[in-house]
């Protein structure tokens, strides 16, 4: 089947754009916003040859994997907006467990002590999502102003379906490998109607403490030993929570607490990088 929009979707006004092929679904997103195009506009391809991740890196999404752009002109402020990554992390989590429930992941920490039987998907600050500790999906907010005082957010959202890279630096899986027979355009369907319901729940950033108890809930690494890379330098200690921006606030062994609101962070073992 093609991809469709959840029946939720199509009647909260969202619009759907598939492609066969595509370069990025973010480029081409905010393509569309300095062309004019309104918002609430997915785009969506099983192939996307020019993906890329977090600060530049490519992200690989092979055939029959989910690149998917949500383009949006928000009428919140930027500072609210940005809090929108987590309300995409919970709403794939909630795709991930509607679509592909049979499946059976461990709990770990970036591959490490996973847990036996069935487990549940974990959200990595900021923006991964991981089954089994392994990253299974990545989430990529970008934005471009349209004017003095609108701009344009396209939220990229990339799955691991039928494949996944094997040259990464950090374990890496799909649902496929985890025994799942769901497919891109299944996931999508879900994906579409998840959303409409936790951005209702976000409410233009007034309900950004109810999304901030929800992601607490399924937070990997929550308690433990980290390591962030913040600027070329490497913070240690506790991972304690997120604050009330979402910050990810570390607590080191001197009992100083640092929020830090961009970084790359490892868990337990690979902790001391």
């Amino acid at each position: 089947m093609g991809f469709s929009l959840a029946p939720t979707a199509a009647a909260a006004g969202y619009r759907l754009e598939a492609f066969g092929t595509v370069g990025s679904t973010n480029a081409l997103a905010l393509e569309r916003a300095h062309a004019g195009d309104p918002g609430r506009l997915w785009l969506v391809s099983k192939h996307q040859q020019a993906g890329r991740g977090r600060r530049g890196r490519p992200w690989q999404t092979q055939e029959g994997n989910l690149a998917a752009t949500l383009l949006l002109v928000p009428e919140t402020g930027l500072k609210h907006a940005a809090t929108l990554g987590f309300v995409a992390g919970l709403a794939l989590s909630d795709a991930l467990a509607a679509a592909a429930p049979d499946i059976r992941i461990g709990v770990g920490i970036d591959g490490g002590g996973l847990a036996e039987g069935r487990g549940r998907f974990e959200l990595k600050w900021p923006n991964d999502v991981l089954a089994g500790g392994a990253k299974l999906s990545g989430i990529l907010l970008e934005s471009a102003m349209l004017d003095e005082r609108r701009f344009a957010l396209a939220i990229g959202i990339g799955v691991n379906v039928a494949a996944h890279p094997h040259d990464t630096p950090y374990p890496a899986t799909s649902l496929a490998a985890l025994g799942s027979t769901c497919d891109a355009e299944r996931l999508f369907l879900a994906l579409s109607d998840a959303w409409v319901e936790n951005e209702r729940l976000w409410a233009q950033g007034r309900g950004l403490a109810a999304i901030r108890e929800r992601w607490l809930r399924q937070a990997a690494g929550l308690g433990s030993e980290v390591a962030v890379r913040v600027d070329g330098e490497v913070v240690r200690g506790v991972f304690e929570t997120i604050d009330e921006e979402c910050r990810f606030v570390i607590r080191k062994d001197d009992g100083e607490r640092i929020a830090v609101a961009a970084g790359d962070v490892h868990f337990g073992a690979v902790a001391s990088v």
